[in-house]
């Protein structure tokens, strides 16, 4: 069965919908960022969880930029370009988080310890490398991305302009929260809803209503007239 260019597009809504309802049920149940939570089995389980989200959290948007390209424009571009990187230097990190921190348990505690405190919000004094740099850029390129990508979306008001907002400003509007909680997971939910409601509006074929006037009465001419 042929499937038309619109209508893939349009089920990328559903990778959307799964990323933003993934990235807000993580956030609750993620395991303590602690030495000793590294080699157990929920941290493997919600870390495959995490890079299944970023997969399909990078396919959502795409979909959604490219359900309503032209209508996003430049903006649009420059959104899902830095949230795209943000989100494959988030990946990359998560790999890092699942697959070599428990090996470094018993070997490289300070390492680890190192890891989970930069990704924590509670920098430590060990020598991490370069991983500090792309923490801090891929940080960056979720906000910037966010906030560009969302405010595209807003403007362009081809999906829910709610939903878009939540998107753009959610991050900034609940870090003050966050911060008070001593939690900056709970930051991301804002974030989560707004994609989800995004790729409902995507996926369910939403439109923005365009209407055409009506020609003038006193200015209409009868067809073939000369």
């Amino acid at each position: 069965m042929k499937v038309s260019t619109p209508a893939l597009i349009r089920s990328t809504g559903l990778a959307a919908i799964l990323a933003g309802l993934m990235f807000v049920i993580i956030q609750p149940i993620h395991p303590p960022d602690a030495l000793a939570s590294v080699s157990t089995s929920a941290w493997a389980v919600i870390h495959y969880f995490t890079l299944v989200m970023v997969t399909l959290f990078l396919v959502g948007i795409i979909g959604i930029y490219a359900h309503q390209v032209e209508q996003l424009g430049w903006l649009g571009l420059a959104g899902v370009v830095v949230l795209s990187i943000g989100l494959l230097i988030t990946a990359g990190l998560g790999v890092i988080e699942v697959f070599v921190a428990p090996l470094l348990v018993e070997s490289e505690p300070n390492f680890v310890h190192g890891f989970l405190g930069m990704v924590g919000g509670h920098p430590t004094e060990t020598d991490l490398g370069a991983i500090p740099l792309l923490w801090n850029l891929s940080s960056l390129g979720f906000l910037g991305g966010t906030v560009l990508f969302g405010a595209a979306n807003f403007r362009a008001g081809i999906v829910s302009r709610w939903a878009s907002a939540l998107f753009a400003v959610g991050l900034l509007a609940s870090a003050p929260v966050a911060a008070l909680l001593g939690s900056p997971r709970v930051a991301a939910v804002p974030v989560g809803i707004g994609l989800a409601w995004m790729g409902y509006s995507i996926w369910s074929g939403r439109r923005r209503a365009v209407t055409t006037p009506a020609p003038d009465a006193a200015t209409a001419q009868p067809a073939g007239a000369a």
